[in-house]
């Protein structure tokens, strides 16, 4: 008898498994670039066939999940230095484990996802005091109010606002701006060619259905100033900038060209009142 944990999520909650496996895998290297043990031993405990990732994932989307969740490290605990007792609400949050790799031990972290995901999630993390499970949708308004802030606030969305169109986005930032004069948010975006290129190479060949396509493009973060005033880029910079030491020539190449057409990109912001 199996005690592995089987997964029934809908189409679009299934790519959540696509960051987790990348790091799972990435941790199993002899010379990791990134080290998640947790993340490994969740792929090691779910019931799910991750061979169709291994064999028609390109390697490049696969680093790119890496390179984000490098980046995301280093801006959280940079934002940690500053504010040593921040509430950090990670959006989407799927099976994600950024908590136990950036945790200073006085920070309050909120995971936030759909119900069917949170129950999926309880199988393999648990809540603490100062690690807190929300069930729902981020463009509902009933999660903002169960946040504790006790001092600034860093949202935090990997793989999660280009499944959804640019008007919900242009409230949802705009509401954040309102309730949390200060706060940042920092997030990875595609590109219109982006969009394109992902819902080929990733979507498509991850076996998801057209459910999961990406809506979302952004050519600039400088757009973001048009949609409210509030809004200040801090940081906006190409998925594999520092990311190319160690590459082959062909990885070099590929992840040159495809910060040359900004497929992917991070963006940090600070939302002022």
């Amino acid at each position: 008898m199996s005690n592995k944990v089987a997964v029934d999520l809908k189409s679009v909650q299934k790519t959540l498994l696509l960051p987790l496996w990348g790091r799972a895998v990435e941790t199993l290297k002899p010379t990791p670039r990134l080290v998640d043990k947790t993340a490994a031993e969740i792929v090691e405990k779910i019931d799910y066939d991750f061979t169709t990732f291994s064999s028609n994932i390109n390697p490049l989307t696969r680093y790119a999940w890496i390179a984000r969740s490098i980046h995301f490290d280093r801006t959280i605990r940079r934002f940690l230095q500053q504010y040593p007792a921040a509430t950090v609400v990670n959006i989407g949050c799927g099976l994600d484990t950024t908590f136990e790799r950036t945790d200073n031990g006085t920070l309050l972290w909120y995971d936030l996802d759909m119900p069917d995901v949170i129950r999926l999630r309880r199988e393999f993390i648990g809540e603490t005091s100062r690690r807190k499970f929300i069930a729902s949708s981020f463009l509902d308004d009933a999660w903002i109010h169960q946040l504790t802030i006790k001092d600034n606030v860093l949202f935090l969305a990997a793989g999660v606002f280009y499944y959804f169109e640019e008007g919900q986005m242009r409230e949802f930032f705009s509401r954040l701006a309102s309730l949390f004069p200060g706060s940042e948010a920092v997030f990875d975006v595609a590109s219109p060619l982006g969009v394109r290129v992902a819902n080929k190479l990733v979507i498509k060949a991850g076996g998801m259905d057209e459910s999961s396509i990406l809506k979302w493009g952004l050519k600039n973060a400088s757009e973001l100033r048009e949609w409210d005033d509030r809004i200040t880029v801090l940081e906006e910079y190409p998925m594999f900038k520092y990311m190319r030491k160690g590459l082959s020539l062909k990885g070099k190449i590929a992840t040159f060209e495809s910060d040359l057409l900004k497929i992917m990109s991070i963006v940090h912001l600070r939302l002022s009142n």
